[in-house]
């Protein structure tokens, strides 16, 4: 038979957690309406950043473009850029990209490649210590930091573009979880460098001339760098909403099976007490019988 003290013990200490778990739900909520609202303004910049560059793109040719843009020439050695959470208690929101980053390491190295990792995020940092730990080169923190800025992604493109220019790697991956609401975050593999090279429909380039002062070669060499870092950015900010919003879900779910949990042991804290009762008021009646 359970114990009573124990039973009670146990309801107070889940009853505890419930207060923690709901207080962070609350928490994780109020911070996803400001990530989830930087995320989606983005959204317009970044695309229309990625159409300004595809009109320059289509107006290149020759040697005279960017390596930004044309890449090395080879694809031996690949770059995985991998965003990932500071904090946990986030649901299975890391453990999918680093599945994702697992998966394309492996492949790549099955396919004779040498991979790369620059990681972003503690717990990514933790969990692809385990495995990969000798491709990783880099790592970056964002701890502290409610509000990303444009500077935090500057400093990892700085970083990125730098290390592409040493010669370090041919190309470059990004991957990051999307945020499409609070359910639902999708990991996504996005090329960074070289930076790809959109088709004429995509791009909304007009059919006519257009001649660029100055030229496309110099205006590339100066958006190319701000692109990778607009990118970069754009995925920080999804990252960071698709972050809140799994842990505002992994909260909620918690704080409801601790209610559950609490039911349950109550039930069961309920009928032992009952059971000691009957069981005491059957002694005494059959002690007073025995008189």
């Amino acid at each position: 038979m359970p114990n009573l003290k124990a039973l009670k013990t146990r309801i107070a200490s889940v009853k505890s957690t419930q207060k923690i778990t709901k207080a962070m739900n609350l928490v994780a909520s109020a911070k996803l309406r400001g990530a989830q609202q930087a995320a989606l303004s983005g959204r317009p910049f970044a695309t229309r950043a990625e159409k300004v560059i595809g009109n320059l793109a289509l107006a290149m040719s020759g040697p005279d473009a960017p390596r930004l843009l044309t890449g090395t020439g080879h694809d031996q050695t690949h770059l995985i850029v991998v965003i990932t959470s500071e904090r946990g208690l986030c649901g299975a929101y890391n453990t999918n990209i680093v599945k994702m980053c697992r998966r394309k390491a492996d492949d790549l190295l099955a396919r004779g490649k040498t991979v790369k990792l620059y990681v972003i995020g503690r717990k990514g940092r933790a969990q692809l210590q385990r495995t990969h730990g000798r491709h990783i080169i880099a790592t970056r923190s964002v701890e502290g930091r409610n509000m990303l800025t444009f500077a935090d992604a500057k400093v990892v493109a700085e970083d990125v573009i730098g290390r592409f220019e040493a010669g370090e790697f041919d190309v470059a991956h990004i991957q990051y979880a999307h945020f499409q609401s609070a359910l639902t975050q999708v990991p996504t593999d996005e090329m960074l460098i070289p930076v790809p090279r959109p088709d004429v429909a995509d791009t909304g380039r007009i059919s006519a001339d257009i001649e660029f002062e100055p030229s496309p070669e110099a205006i590339l060499d100066e958006l190319l760098p701000r692109s990778i870092a607009v990118h970069i950015y754009q995925s920080l900010l999804e990252s960071r909403a698709s972050e809140e919003g799994a842990r505002m879900t992994a909260m909620d779910s918690a704080t409801r099976n601790a209610g559950d949990m609490i039911n349950r042991l109550t039930l069961t804290y309920n009928r032992t007490r009952q059971a000691v009762i009957t069981k005491e008021l059957i002694e005494i009646i059959s002690g007073a019988e025995a008189l």
